[in-house]
């Protein structure tokens, strides 16, 4: 025991060491790049907060200078603002970098269904007010899955708030959902059945929320299995999995609002990155192309990975997302 607790300490006064010489021997160029690095690990720490929105406590997660351009990051389902924990550290040297989580979601309050009404409206509600409780009037947008919708109608309802838009699988036309995953949520929105729900609980179970994280992906092995277990414990709290059927029902309200974020981007022509995992089975690349119909300057690329990329290429998004926003939004020096 004492042994290997030698052994741990001699390795980490080592790794320091070598820091240290590096950082006196480098040339100049390289010294730059590691002071770069250490502005990063400095600024970049992650704080862990709760605001009350309408009595309801959101979660929230905040990195970077306060006087910086902010960035709203909008996590999709099942997950929760722990999807972005790989993006921020990557950001949030130059940008005020907030993540919420909806009430239901992650660390923030869940209401019983009988105090709260789970539905896109009232999240992108409450989001709409997180914004204001924590003094952001002009944001950033990345929006992912369930972010996408909420997303957009704070974007339709205050264009003026917001300075740009990073897309990652996630819809606004109808050609995002046609296939065959909407299939029995389709039937759900047309027949709110006891029946057709339970065609939609299975996606509530482990082996789904495992397979939203694996299907497509490039290399399983680089997956934290630690993503879709955190997941499943917040889906495994008693009534949360009705919440969740819930807002799968309130999907079906979204393709109504379609014509009116297209017409947003067409009459707004935010800046707008698309980056997109080319192999998701739930929004796959059909849904992504469209965006540039209404959003001709708009940046596509398409990643070898599946649903959640920020697993598997969160380094790649991070580096794609600093050359958009350097040209589109003006950071902190």
């Amino acid at each position: 025991m004492r042994t290997a607790q030698f052994l741990r300490q001699a390795a980490a006064m080592m790794t320091v060491a070598l820091a240290v010489h590096a950082a006196y021997a480098a040339p100049a160029g390289q010294a730059a790049a590691s002071a770069h690095a250490a502005n990063v690990a400095s600024t970049a720490a992650v704080s862990y907060r709760t605001v009350k929105v309408d009595g309801v406590n959101v979660f929230y997660r905040e990195a970077g200078p306060k006087d910086a351009p902010t960035i709203l990051l909008l996590h999709g389902f099942p997950t929760s603002s722990q999807m972005f924990r790989n993006l921020i550290p990557l950001l949030a040297d130059r940008y005020h970098v907030i993540a919420p989580d909806y009430p239901g979601y992650g660390q923030s309050e869940m209401p019983p269904m009988d105090k709260f009404i789970y539905s896109f409206d009232n999240l992108a509600r409450v989001v709409d007010k997180f914004t204001e409780a924590v003094g952001v009037s002009k944001y950033a947008l990345y929006v992912q899955d369930y972010g996408a919708p909420v997303g957009f109608r704070l974007a339709a309802a205050h264009p003026e708030r917001v300075s740009a838009i990073v897309v990652q699988n996630g819809n606004a036309y109808n050609e995002g959902i046609d296939n065959e995953f909407w299939v029995p949520a389709k039937a759900y929105w047309a027949d709110k059945s006891e029946a057709n729900g339970a065609k939609l609980r299975p996606l509530f179970e482990i082996g789904a929320t495992k397979w939203q994280y694996t299907e497509g992906v490039r290399d399983v092995q680089h997956i934290s299995p630690d993503a879709w277990t955190v997941d499943q414990a917040y889906m495994d709290r008693p009534g949360n999995k009705d919440i969740q059927l819930e807002m799968f029902y309130s999907y079906g309200t979204n393709p109504g609002h379609y014509p009116a974020w297209q017409a947003y981007f067409r009459k707004h022509q935010p800046p707008m990155l698309i980056v997109w995992g080319k192999n998701d089975k739930i929004f796959p690349p059909a849904g992504a192309h469209p965006y540039l119909r209404d959003l001709p300057k708009a940046e596509l690329h398409l990643l070898n990975t599946g649903h959640f990329a920020l697993e598997e290429d969160s380094a790649e998004i991070g580096k794609l997302m600093r050359n958009f926003l350097q040209r589109h939004v003006k950071a902190a020096k």
